[in-house]
């Protein structure tokens, strides 16, 4: 009897949830699996993976570290798409996924920085090949120069085309805030690309 009472504990919720509502778990199981099916993701991935991918690459300066971050991405998405429930989240899950990749990145390098007690080489060069489709070379040298809240505020808004709602959501910043760091981030663009001409 001890040896039999842990079996079923592992599996209770489902066996009551199908005897008392046989009908209500398949239409469930269809409510969960609208946005969050193999095939949704992959559909996502084929139609999203360039965006995403160019979202990591204005947030970091290497091509190698954004395909990283972005398929990162969808591995965890994937491994939670029961949580994400409803398709049209499925999109900003992942963008937020993305900004949060990106930062740990960041603050593993410096980091490694800091235990190194070396400079971060100028990667101008390796950069090259992926900012030339993404942006002109002025602007990217600009963007690097805001403040890094700044910067993903500007990205998220102008390059990903989101609203300032949706910036604030998947910061987790007021709205009133990235109202007030896009504006300065823009002024603080101009400034440098007028320095630059």
């Amino acid at each position: 009897m001890p040896v039999i009472a842990p079996m079923p504990a592992a599996r209770p919720a489902r066996i009551p949830s199908q005897r008392d509502g046989a009908e209500e778990t398949p239409a469930a199981a269809a409510g969960e699996a609208v946005g969050t099916t193999v095939d949704h993701l992959t559909e996502t991935y084929r139609a999203h993976y360039r965006s995403l991918l160019g979202l990591a690459a204005l947030l970091l300066d290497d091509t190698a570290s954004c395909e990283d971050v972005v398929q990162e991405a969808f591995i965890r998405v994937h491994s939670a798409r029961k949580r994400v429930r409803d398709p049209e989240k499925t999109l900003a899950y992942l963008r937020q996924t993305v900004v949060n990749l990106s930062r740990s990145t960041l603050r593993r390098r410096i980091l490694g920085l800091k235990l190194l007690s070396k400079p971060m080489p100028d990667m101008a060069s390796a950069e090259e090949g992926a900012y030339d489709q993404l942006e002109r070379r002025d602007l990217i040298k600009a963007m690097k120069g805001l403040q890094r809240r700044q910067r993903e505020v500007l990205v998220l808004r102008y390059f990903a085309d989101m609203t300032e709602a949706q910036v604030a959501e998947t910061l987790g910043i007021s709205l009133g805030s990235v109202k007030a760091y896009g504006s300065r981030g823009i002024a603080a663009l101009r400034v440098a690309m007028e320095a630059s001409a």
